[in-house]
Formats: C-alpha cells, structure tokens, sequence
C-alpha cells in the first residue's frame, strides 16, 4: 500500500520560490547549537546549560516546538522561534510495503543557490525484534555502481550534518518512538520491544566517506548517551572501498564497517563499483585487516549482491573464502533487487543456496539477506530521486552563499 502523507499546500512552482529557510536546531552537535544560542544571545556562562536543556528536549523528548521546553524562559523560547526552527526533512510521500518496511520520500530545506529543494529517500525495516534505519549521506551518488538504481542519478551535493540526524528524528516521530509518543495506527509491523529504532545503516543513497566530517559528526550526535543513545556496535557504515577513509573513520568514529565487495576478481569489480579502479581488491581488503578495533565481536561485514551468471560461480565462492583469510568477517549475500532498466537478474536460489555453502563450510556466518520492500523500491540498491545535480552557474553561486557569515547552518 502507498499512503501519500499531507504536506504543506506548495505547488512546485512556489515551493521554487520560497525563501530560505530558518536553520533548524534539529540534528546539530554541541558545538553547532552553542554557536546558535551564542547567536540568539544566550551569555557565555550560560551556553553549557541551555545547550544542556536544548539537547535533552530535542534528542530525548524528540520535541518539535520550542513552546513545548517548559524549562527554558518565555523569552529565550521566543527568541529562538525567531531565529531558528526544530523542522524536520519534509515528507513528501510514505510508501509502507507488504512486509511493514516504509520508505519516506524526503524533501530538505532548500538552500539560498538551489533552483529546487532536493530530495533523498530514507527507508525503516522493522523486523520482531528490532527495527533498522537506513539513512542517506548525499542527494544522489558519484560512483555510478552499475548494479544499483541511486548510481543512475549523479550526485546532487552532499547532506549537512542537520539533514542526516534529520533523517533519525523524522523516523521516531513517524512511528512513535519518543517517551510516551503514540505509535502509528495503520497496522503495519513494528518490533515488540520499547525501542522502536534500535539500529542505524548508512546504506541509502551516497557514498559516506566522500561526506566524512559531515558523516562522523551525524553519528556523534545519534551515539551521544545524554540523548539518542545509539550504541556505535548498532552503527554501521558501508563504503564501496574509499580506501584512504577506512582507516580514519574507525579512529574517529568508530563504529562497525560493512563493504560492498560484490566481485572477487579486479575486472569484474572495475565494472560493478568503478572506485575499484582507483582502489583495487588488495588495497582495499589490507585496509579492512588494519581497521581499529576489528575483531571476532566486532567482525566487518562485506556485502555481496548475487547477480546471475556475473559473480555467483562456486569459484567466485571459494576465492571469495581465500580473499578474506585472517579478517574477522561475515559474509552478507544479497538477492539482487531488480529496478527499472536495469539488465541485471538475481541468481537462482538454488545457485545463491550453493554459494552460501561453500562460505559457510569454510567457517564463515553467510547470512542470505531477506529482500525487504522490493514492492516499493526500498530495497538495497534501489533507492533514488528525482533530484537533479547543481548547473555551474549554481555551483558558483553556492561558494559564495556558502562563506563564513556568522549564521547557523552549516557545521
């Protein structure tokens, strides 16, 4: 089923028109909020505190109003309306599949050099006993992945740090997953558990490492323990093979690291994700073994999309085995997920039953991955939007809106 969720009464033509948007406090670090209140006037003294205040109504009461932080002084709360929102990405439509995933269709606040307010997808996939979140990092992609349908579309730009965490608390919201929030009423599934979200995939649309600091900082604020308290061990990040970032991201980051591999061979790999020509199998796989922290507990997950009669031979199987010797590693087989256009099928089961064999016999946890919103496009590898990449002139002219201005948008 497809619910199309009301929205603001814009025509495109006056959704084009309209004037920027305040800058939201909704997905801002520490540092970025003190900045804010520092800017709204808030004495020195007393930025630890309020930023203390702020942090707690907005990432563990998830509240959407300033009127709604009762400890917070009639005046501030005025004076932060003025100057700031707590808006959220827009939602544009909400598709719920026959399985319970959701897929949300997003709108972002449009910047003072964007003709039109881009968009990116974010997709929520509860299962019994646990509810994940696969949150995008960029509008679009650079790495033209032959075999996924966001390659297709160029990249548009990256996302703030504000539009990532976005991504989180617009979920919560959706399906109830504040302290005391009802929980949606359509009767789709959602785990039996009190927490609703209990983990986080940057796996939607973009490659994360070419958005490091912007990255990092999202996942900072989603593991701080004084607010959204996800756990790093629930956090993973999957990269195509940005062999430079790898290392820097455990340092710094430090959460779990997935791989999309898909190819044991350099000349398949160079065609399925092309960054394997600047970063081939051997660079790539020497920076998994030396990623911080990685261990049995904390194994690396490498992902490996199942396409018939390109990647899933028994020899492809058995060298993948021989490739991963001495790193702690599961291996994730996934169904293709077809899209439009696409010249790509799925493997025969009984062939992606066989592959997963071998693995398993060499010791290897090879888990099949259960496709999930296929009806609506939410799967891995199919997310996309209509969103177009920025003319020159536009380019240009988001140097100059970019320039340090004293404001509060940017990280």
């Amino acid at each position: 089923m497809v619910a199309v969720l009301p929205t603001r009464a814009t025509s495109p033509a006056s959704c084009d028109a309209a004037p920027v948007a305040k800058p939201t406090l909704a997905g801002m670090t520490r540092a970025r909020l003190g900045e804010a209140l520092k800017a709204a006037g808030v004495p020195d003294k007393q930025l630890r505190m309020r930023v203390n205040q702020l942090w707690k109504w907005i990432y563990i009461s998830g509240v959407a109003t300033f009127d709604a932080m009762t400890d917070v002084s009639k005046d501030l709360r005025t004076r932060l309306s003025e100057l700031y929102t707590l808006q959220r990405p827009e939602i544009i439509a909400e598709q719920v599949s026959i399985d319970g995933t959701r897929k949300w269709l997003l709108r972002l606040a449009k910047r003072g050099h964007e003709a039109k307010a881009p968009e990116v997808e974010c997709v929520y996939i509860p299962e019994e006993d646990r509810g994940t979140l696969c949150i995008s990092s960029q509008v679009g992609c650079t790495l033209t992945c032959t075999f996924c349908h966001t390659g297709t579309q160029k990249l548009v730009r990256n996302l703030e740090v504000e539009e990532i965490v976005g991504q989180i608390l617009l979920a919560k919201d959706r399906i109830g997953d504040w302290p005391g929030a009802a929980l949606p009423d359509d009767g789709a599934m959602l785990p039996v558990g009190e927490r609703k979200i209990t983990n986080i995939v940057l796996m939607g649309m973009g490659e994360p490492l070419y958005n490091f600091e912007n990255v990092r900082d999202a996942m900072d604020v989603a593991s701080d323990g004084e607010g959204l308290s996800m756990s790093k061990r629930r956090i993973t990040l999957s990269t195509s093979g940005v062999v430079p970032e790898i290392g820097r991201w455990g340092e710094e980051a430090g959460t779990m690291l997935a791989i999309s591999l898909h190819a044991v061979r350099d000349a398949l790999r160079d065609e399925l994700v092309p960054i394997n020509k600047k970063y081939p199998i051997a660079e790539l796989l020497e920076a998994c073994r030396n990623y911080p922290g990685v261990s049995n507990p904390r194994r690396i997950t490498f992902e490996y999309v199942m396409l018939k009669g390109v990647n899933d031979s028994l020899a492809e199987a058995r060298e993948l085995v021989r490739l991963l010797a001495g790193i702690p590693a599961k291996i994730n087989l996934i169904p293709f997920n077809p899209w439009p256009g696409t010249t790509y099928e799925c493997s025969d089961w009984a062939q992606i039953e066989k592959f997963a064999e071998v693995v398993n016999k060499a010791g290897y946890a090879s888990p099949v991955r259960t496709p999930r919103g296929r009806d609506i496009l939410a799967a891995c590898g199919q997310l996309k939007s209509e969103s177009q990449r920025l003319r020159a002139s536009e380019r240009a002219a988001a140097v100059t809106a970019d320039a340090p201005d004293g404001g509060a948008s940017g990280p």
